[in-house]
């Protein structure tokens, strides 16, 4: 038996989650409120997705919010990018420090209220579309509730273990649930389902998250059924540039992660 196969059984037979030693929960995750099996899906997913130290290590991700907004995001430093595709107004921004630039109409604003406004506007935007990308490695995310519903299958007949995500105090829209169906062969989601209030019987939308590509050393899926996030890369170096100057960047001239 090797030693990974001893690992495992030991984990096994402690009755623990071997996942859960790389996969730490984020300060204020809902542990004592979520299920056991929950929490050890979400851990399995994430190493299917490359992993919690790979996702650690992951800087800049750049990808194309519907055909509405380029984004690009440093994980490290919370900086924040984000290019509207239909008229010149350009955001640069961080999202820890709730400061920022603006760009519109032609110039940069320089009225604090108009700087405030966009920047609170820019940093909803990226919660709602870096959420749409990465959710799969925020099942543990500060403020979530993870529960087990049982077995069911996906609308394109996936057998999947269903999860429930709910929130406390989070986010622009704490009121929100999502269900996340983990497909049972290599665990990794596979579809989920949006409700605007925690206790709607009926989600807003159920849409499926597949065609999964390895991007750096993790995998990210783009595929939202008609609506799909494109353009997406990985990079480990980008100029501070790109999060100074209003000039919309060619990302093509910078080598992507590998």
């Amino acid at each position: 038996m090797t030693s990974r196969s001893v690992f495992f059984l030991l984990c096994f037979m402690a009755g623990i989650t071997c996942f859960s030693q790389k996969n730490p929960p984020a300060s204020g995750f809902d542990e004592a409120g979520s299920d056991a099996k929950a929490i050890q899906i979400a851990d399995q997913v994430m190493e299917n997705m490359g992993g919690r130290k790979n996702w650690d290590k992951t800087r800049y991700i750049a990808w194309n919010f519907f055909g509405n907004r380029k984004l690009i995001w440093d994980k490290w430093t919370g900086n924040v990018r984000i290019d509207n595709v239909n008229n010149d107004q350009t955001l640069l921004l961080n999202i820890n420090t709730d400061k920022g630039r603006v760009f519109k109409y032609g110039q940069e604003q320089t009225a604090p209220d108009s700087i405030a406004k966009y920047v609170r506007s820019g940093k909803g935007a990226w919660i709602n579309d870096s959420y749409w990308l990465v959710m799969p490695f925020k099942l543990k995310d500060s403020g979530v509730t993870l529960k087990y519903l049982g077995e069911d299958k996906t609308q394109d007949g996936v057998e999947a273990d269903l999860l429930q995500l709910t929130f406390k105090g989070v986010g622009n829209t704490p009121d929100n649930k999502y269900k996340v169906w983990v497909k049972k062969t290599n665990p990794m989601v596979w579809q989920w389902a949006y409700f605007a209030k925690y206790d709607a019987e009926k989600p807003n939308f159920i849409r499926p998250w597949t065609d999964y590509k390895k991007h750096g050393k993790i995998y990210l899926s783009g595929e939202r059924g008609d609506r799909d996030l494109t353009d997406i890369v990985v990079f480990d170096k980008l100029p501070d540039s790109i999060f100074t100057d209003f000039a919309r960047p060619d990302l093509s001239k910078y080598p992507q992660a590998k």
